[in-house]
């Protein structure tokens, strides 16, 4: 009972769950009325807008589909990712997930307005995303409450040797990346930093924000683990560079990158909302740690950007896109650590 439907051809199991869906809300489903529109901008997955006509005249029923990439068991455990999903919903967090099927699932359609590379940058914006990023902080999700971003990147090398060519090895100096990873948890690391439940991947694109009530809701949880809220923040100041809705959406702007004044209007707007106001003090030293957490950003995009190069086909640049997380890793290295260590590999490093 497949559905080719605008490009998107509906797998037999998804069908069969969307019949299940629409008769238990009490619809029934003409595979002919079926729209479905493909949304831009994931770069893990591919994912749909799928509705259909309901019983009551000018009224259609919504649901999200999401289609599982290639490869993507290589970077986090799927079934670990829906028990966050569901844990995250019960929270009232997010979209509820409606079903699953083997090559995807089923999610609550968001009725809000998915953010716009410039909304970031929209101070008002950036406020609300703020305090519901300290919010998401506060989630008490259960699992070992530690770092996982040191492992998972030490995981994602081991990944990256097994795929890449002889030339991208050299390029990316993928030999020496567990020693810098070893090298930036030394120096990262700190008794001082608050570890939280953090998203590890805010880009505006999971970001949504409800247009009348002005509310924010943060989506997207297959990257999300316990870590420094301070790499959070520096996940999304980096996001900042980005826009994945361009004709070249790997191309990054560091150009673009907030300023000092704009990280710390983020990060005082971020430690208050839970009605403490902190001292310049303690917004410096956030703003600081997030800013050398930066490194560890660029690792870890540029290893999911040169993995996903090999396994996901995705109309994505991943290989351009790792190229330039890896360049500003070097570049900004010596600058945030103070060191002026060189880096081993001449491709990527001798390119700036």
């Amino acid at each position: 009972m497949a559905v080719k439907t605008n490009g998107f051809v509906a797998p037999e199991e998804l069908m069969k769950l969307l019949l299940t869906l629409s008769s238990n809300w009490g619809d029934k489903i003409d595979t002919n009325m079926l729209k479905v529109a493909h949304l831009s901008g994931a770069m893990t997955n591919d994912v749909y807008r799928i509705s259909w006509p309901t019983k009551m005249e000018n009224d259609n029923r919504t649901v999200l589909v999401r289609i599982y990439g290639e490869g993507v068991e290589r970077f986090f455990n799927r079934d670990e990712e829906i028990q966050t999903f569901e844990n995250i919903s019960k929270y009232g967090q997010g979209p509820r997930l409606l079903g699953r099927f083997p090559e995807g699932r089923v999610e609550e359609f968001i009725h809000a307005r998915t953010l716009s590379a410039g909304d970031l940058r929209d101070p008002e914006v950036s406020a609300l995303v703020a305090a519901k990023l300290r919010e998401f902080h506060n989630l008490d999700m259960p699992g070992p409450k530690k770092v996982v971003l040191w492992d998972r990147m030490r995981n994602w090398v081991g990944e990256a040797k097994s795929l890449c060519s002889s030339e991208n090895t050299k390029e990316f100096g993928i030999d020496t990346l567990e020693e810098e990873i070893c090298i930036l948890e030394k120096e990262l690391s700190r008794d001082y930093q608050e570890i939280a439940f953090c998203h590890n991947d805010l880009q505006y694109g999971n970001i949504m924000m409800e247009e009348e009530t002005r509310s924010i809701t943060i989506i997207d949880y297959e990257y999300a683990s316990y870590n420094p809220v301070a790499y959070d923040l520096a996940n999304h100041f980096c996001e900042m560079a980005a826009n994945y809705h361009t004709e070249t959406p790997h191309v990054l702007n560091y150009c673009v990158y907030p300023g000092l004044e704009e990280r710390q209007r983020f990060a005082r707007i971020y430690l208050s909302s839970a009605g403490n106001q902190p001292s310049d003090s303690e917004v410096e030293q956030l703003v600081d740690d997030a800013e050398k957490y930066t490194l560890a950003n660029h690792l870890f995009w540029g290893l999911w950007g040169i993995i996903s190069s090999y396994v996901n086909h995705i109309d994505f640049d991943y290989m351009e896109y790792a190229r330039q997380r890896f360049q500003q890793y070097w570049l900004r290295k010596p600058q945030l650590l103070g060191t002026s260590r060189a880096s081993t590999n001449d491709g990527v490093n001798g390119s700036m």
